[in-house]
Formats: structure tokens, sequence, C-alpha cells
């Protein structure tokens, strides 16, 4: 059986942690400072963090490639929290701000945003551009 941890930096010390996809809604804590890890809704992440978290990860990984002033990405937003919350556990969700890290962003080829980029085993495997509902966010995070 596949390993279904992926590894996560704590949002408030920054220690990465272990977590183990399976057990995601007993509430993990991180081991430095015993806060939370919240996995239920989508995590921002920095470039560093995002070549660590997807490449390590035992879940497939849904990256939402947004900027704050963009109108279809606000639309995107609160379906990708649903789904980050109906599938905790199966699929770890997370965001990248074009605007603070363009060079990720040229990277991945994002030429329009949002871009949601999956990616299972560290590879990119599907991709779609453009406001997304919930039912073609599942179907493209294969949940």
């Amino acid at each position: 059986m596949a390993p279904t941890t992926v590894t996560i930096r704590c949002g408030f010390c920054g220690r990465r942690n272990r977590v183990d996809m399976t057990r995601v809604t007993a509430r993990p804590r991180c081991a430095d400072c015993g806060r939370p890890i919240l996995l239920d809704r989508p995590r921002a992440v920095t470039a560093e963090e995002f070549h660590e978290t997807v490449a390590e990860a035992g879940v497939p990984v849904l990256v939402d490639f947004h900027a704050d002033w963009c109108g279809p990405c606000k639309v995107t937003a609160p379906l990708l929290d649903e789904l980050a919350h109906r599938h905790q556990g199966r699929v770890l969700v997370l965001k990248v701000d074009t605007d603070r890290y363009p060079e990720l962003a040229q990277q991945h080829g994002i030429r329009g945003i949002p871009t949601l980029l999956l990616f299972d085993e560290g590879r990119e495997v599907r991709r779609h551009v453009g406001a997304a509902n919930l039912a073609q966010l599942e179907q493209l995070a294969g949940v």
C-alpha cells in the first residue's frame, strides 16, 4: 500500500511536519508548537514549500494558481474550500499567488488564472484553466 503522508510546514512556527492523510480528521498538531495543522481547507504555499510538498505528497495535490484581484479566482475560491473540506485526506489543496510567485507560475506554464493543476507522485497529470464548478473540480481532482 502506498504511503498517504504529506509534509506540511506549520503556518505558525515553520516546522516541517509529516501528516498521515488517513488521520487528518483527527486534527494533527505541529510537533514543535502544538498548533493545529488544518488540511480541511486550501493552504497557501511559498515557492519553496510548493516543490517539497508536491514532490513528497502521498496523495494527489490540487494546486490553484490565482491572484487576489482575479474575478474568476474569487468565484472558484469557495468551491475549492468545499472540495478541500469534503475530500480531506484524499486530496491536498494548495494555493499559489501568481503575483507573489511569478517564477513558479512561469515554471508551470501558467498563462491565465485561475489555473488548476493536479499533481500525482510529483508530476502534473491534469490541468484546468478558468473558473470551475464543484463537479468539475471533483472530476479534476479524481474524487
